[in-house]
Order: structure tokens, then sequence, then C-alpha cells
């Protein structure tokens, strides 16, 4: 797929989470009956628990799954950047995240104020990860240090979704 028009670029999901990667295994991913495709919007009522996530792939082969928000606390001032939501690891090819081991619990997109982007990367891991440091923080996360640490390389795949928070503005006040 040619840089200028993925779409991870042009959200700079690539850039601010993760350097360039072309995809090479796809997620699926499903809140409810809703199916997560790159920029689509989501409520973030409908976001309250962890997706369904299908990752395709080798069954003898393992993955990681990082879910994080670059917008925190907001897109204009995103000092908080990345806000950790969720980090699954040992995922084994063609399953999902339930039969892999949760390092950081969901937790659901809650965007105080503009629109957030809510990303999910995949990682291909060369071996099992028996013991894998808790972040101290889900704020000022770094999924490229994260995976560095870990030796896992470039994704194989990502997909982000957008959820608007409240937008806040001057009152009406009625003569």
């Amino acid at each position: 797929m040619d840089a200028s028009i993925n779409p991870l670029v042009i959200r700079q999901v690539i850039s601010d989470v993760d350097d360039m990667f072309f995809p090479i295994f796809s997620i699926s991913v499903h809140y409810g009956s809703m199916t997560i495709y790159n920029g689509c919007e989501v409520k973030p009522s409908i976001s309250r628990n962890p997706p369904v996530i299908r990752i395709t792939g080798n069954a003898n082969d393992l993955y990681t799954l990082v879910m994080t928000d670059p917008d925190a606390p907001t897109p204009a001032n995103p000092t908080e950047r990345e806000l950790l939501h969720w980090i699954v690891v040992d995922i084994p090819g063609g399953s999902d995240p339930s039969q892999g081991n949760e390092i950081v619990p969901y937790m659901d997109p809650r965007p105080q104020l503009g629109i957030h982007g809510f990303v999910f990367v995949l990682f291909q891991q060369t071996t099992p990860l028996p013991s894998v440091e808790l972040p101290t923080s889900r704020f000022n996360f770094n999924t490229r240090a994260f995976a560095d640490k870990l030796g896992l390389g470039l994704p194989v795949a990502g997909i982000y979704f957008n959820a608007r928070g409240k937008v806040k503005g001057p009152k009406n006040k009625s003569s």
C-alpha cells in the first residue's frame, strides 16, 4: 500500500505511535455489531466493553496487541500521549485476545474534549513473553519503546477508530 494513501499515515498513527510499517496480517475489530474500520467513529457508550478481535496468522505464532489514545488529554494538547488502554501478549495466531495473557486490563475510551483516535497495533512475537514488566502508568505510554524493549520489531497490523468527546462552547442565552 502506498504510504501516501495509508489511513494510518494520514491519521498520523504512523509517526505518533510507531514507525512506518506495512500491514502483513489483518485484525478484525467489532464492538457489538459494529465493525471497526480505519477512521470510523465509535460512540464511547458502544466501547465500554472490550471489543471482539480476530487475528489472522499461523496458530504456531504469537502476537502482542496494544491499544492506545495518542490524543490524550486533547488532540490540540496531547501532553499525556499515549494513554494506554490495553495490552495482551502471547495471543495465538488465528485466535483472539481472550486466548492470550492480558498484561494491562482493557480501559474503555472516555475522550473528554475533541475527536480522539484510538489505535490497535499488533506485533508478531519471536518467542513467548512469560514476564512482561507492567507500565508504571497508563499516561505517557510509548508503544515504540515498549516494542523495542521486548524486541517486537515493527507492527504487523494496525487499525484505529475515532471517538468524540464533549464539545464545549458558549452557552446560548435566550432573549
